[in-house]
């Protein structure tokens, strides 16, 4: 299947939506779908029109599994890859995109398919979706990134999904934070594009230092203290910080240029 077919690509204002489309498959992840989800994540940050990504899937069953273990027993590379899009790839699941990403889980997640929704930086749930890490119940372990899950929710939750390998249910999910709201199936897609919207409206800058700082205040304090510092002196300097100043006196909307 080509990159198009594997992960529909929409555009929505200044949201780009990608969606997992291998039905076939259950929407699991193989080294083709990976590179699709990479190289669409290049693409939203190169263009200053888009200032969210939102990560969702076909159905309304399956966000999606996981690793496609047919792929990975036919020996295809699963982890890591040379090209720039699997690198991209990589990043994203380190929480590294340079823009705001929305999940949009339309079905049940799982191992590779979790790791993949907490690459987002807020998700959006389906009623019916489930969550879990069931790696140690198949000799082995959440390796992609899915450990990180602990400085996302409570440390005891975070152990009891990792150890038992047992789902929780979509309610379960939005009481221990694993996922920021949860509504019906056929609203997840509206529910996630009005969230990113919100996000949207914001300044590129401050959204970028927001999403960094956030992330390693919880997990390297030190370097968000040195990065903190940086950021500072970039944002606070910014056109776009004395555009924010400027419009809120003229009580208008501001207009951003992301630098």
């Amino acid at each position: 299947m080509t990159e198009e077919e594997i992960l529909v690509r929409e555009r929505a204002g200044n949201v780009l939506v990608a969606r997992l489309n291998r039905p076939a498959a259950r929407n699991a992840l193989n080294p083709e779908l990976m590179t699709a989800i990479g190289a669409a994540l290049l693409d939203a940050e190169a263009d200053p029109e888009i200032r969210a990504l939102i990560l969702t899937a076909s159905g309304d069953r399956i966000f999606c599994p996981g690793m496609d273990l047919r792929a990975f027993a036919d020996g295809a590379e699963m982890n890591g890859g040379a090209d720039a899009p699997r690198r991209a790839y990589q990043r994203l699941l380190e929480g590294g995109a340079h823009v705001p990403v929305v999940g949009a889980a339309n079905g049940t997640a799982l191992g590779g398919g979790m790791e993949l929704l907490l690459a987002c930086d807020v998700i959006v749930a389906s009623e019916a979706a489930k969550f879990g890490f069931p790696e140690v119940k198949r000799g082995l372990f959440p390796a992609g990134g899915g450990l990180a899950i602990g400085t996302r929710i409570p440390f005891a939750a975070a152990m009891e999904l990792v150890l038992t390998g047992d789902p929780v249910d979509a309610a379960r999910a939005r009481e221990i934070g694993l996922v920021n709201c949860v509504v019906p199936p056929d609203q997840v897609l509206p529910a996630a594009l009005e969230l990113a919207g919100r996000i949207a409206a914001n300044a590129p800058l401050g959204l970028l230092a927001a999403k960094e700082l956030l992330r390693l205040t919880v997990t390297d304090p030190e370097q968000a203290a040195v990065r903190g510092k940086e950021w500072a002196q970039r944002v606070f300097t910014s056109e776009d910080a004395k555009e924010g100043a400027v419009a809120f006196v003229e009580k208008r909307a501001p207009v951003w240029r992301g630098r």
